[in-house]
C-alpha cells in the first residue's frame, strides 16, 4: 500500500532532521545495504576458506595431522559463514513465494504424498500389502488379462 502525500512529506521531514541533527549517523545508514554487506562476508569467507586450504595441506605436507584437522575446520567454519551469506542476500533480494524452499530450491512432492494428492481416496478395506496384491491379481484375472 503506498504512502499517502502527507506520510512521505512527514517522511521527507524526519530525514531532514536526521541529516541536520547527526550527519555522521545518516550516511552510515545510507552507505551500506544488506545485500552490500552479505557479499562482502562472502568474499572474506572465501578468503579465509583458501586460507584453511593452505593450513590443511601444509599440515598434510608436514605430516603433523593436528594442523590439518585445524585448517579442516578453519574451511568448515568459512563455508557456513558463506553459505549463510549467500542465502541473506538471496533473501534480501527477492521473495521467493510461498511454496519456494529456503534453500532456493523446488520443493520436490514424493512418496506416498503424490497419490493422497490426486484426489483419489484409498479403499476402506485396502488391508495389507498381500491383500492389495491379491486383489490387483484378482481383477487382472477377470478382465482377461492373464
Amino acid at each position: 500500500m503506498p504512502l499517502s502525500e502527507e506520510e512521505l512529506r512527514l517522511l521527507e521531514q524526519m530525514e531532514r532532521a536526521l541529516v541536520e541533527e547527526d550527519p555522521k549517523f545518516a550516511s552510515t545508514l545510507r552507505g551500506t545495504t544488506l545485500r552490500q554487506a552479505a557479499r562482502r562476508r562472502a568474499l572474506l569467507a572465501g578468503v579465509v576458506f583458501a586460507i584453511g586450504i593452505a593450513v590443511l595441506m601444509g599440515g598434510a605436507i608436514s605430516g603433523w595431522w593436528q594442523i590439518g584437522i585445524l585448517g579442516f575446520v578453519i574451511m568448515l567454519g568459512s563455508a557456513t559463514v558463506a553459505l549463510s551469506a549467500i542465502r541473506g542476500q538471496q533473501r534480501v533480494g527477492a521473495d521467493p513465494g510461498p511454496t519456494a524452499h529456503p534453500s532456493g530450491l523446488g520443493v520436490i512432492q514424493g512418496g506416498r504424498s503424490r497419490s493422497r494428492r490426486s484426489g483419489r481416496p484409498r479403499p476402506a478395506g485396502s488391508g495389507s500389502f498381500m491383500a492389495r496384491m491379491e486383489a490387483r491379481w484378482r481383477r487382472r484375472r477377470e478382465q482377461g488379462g492373464f
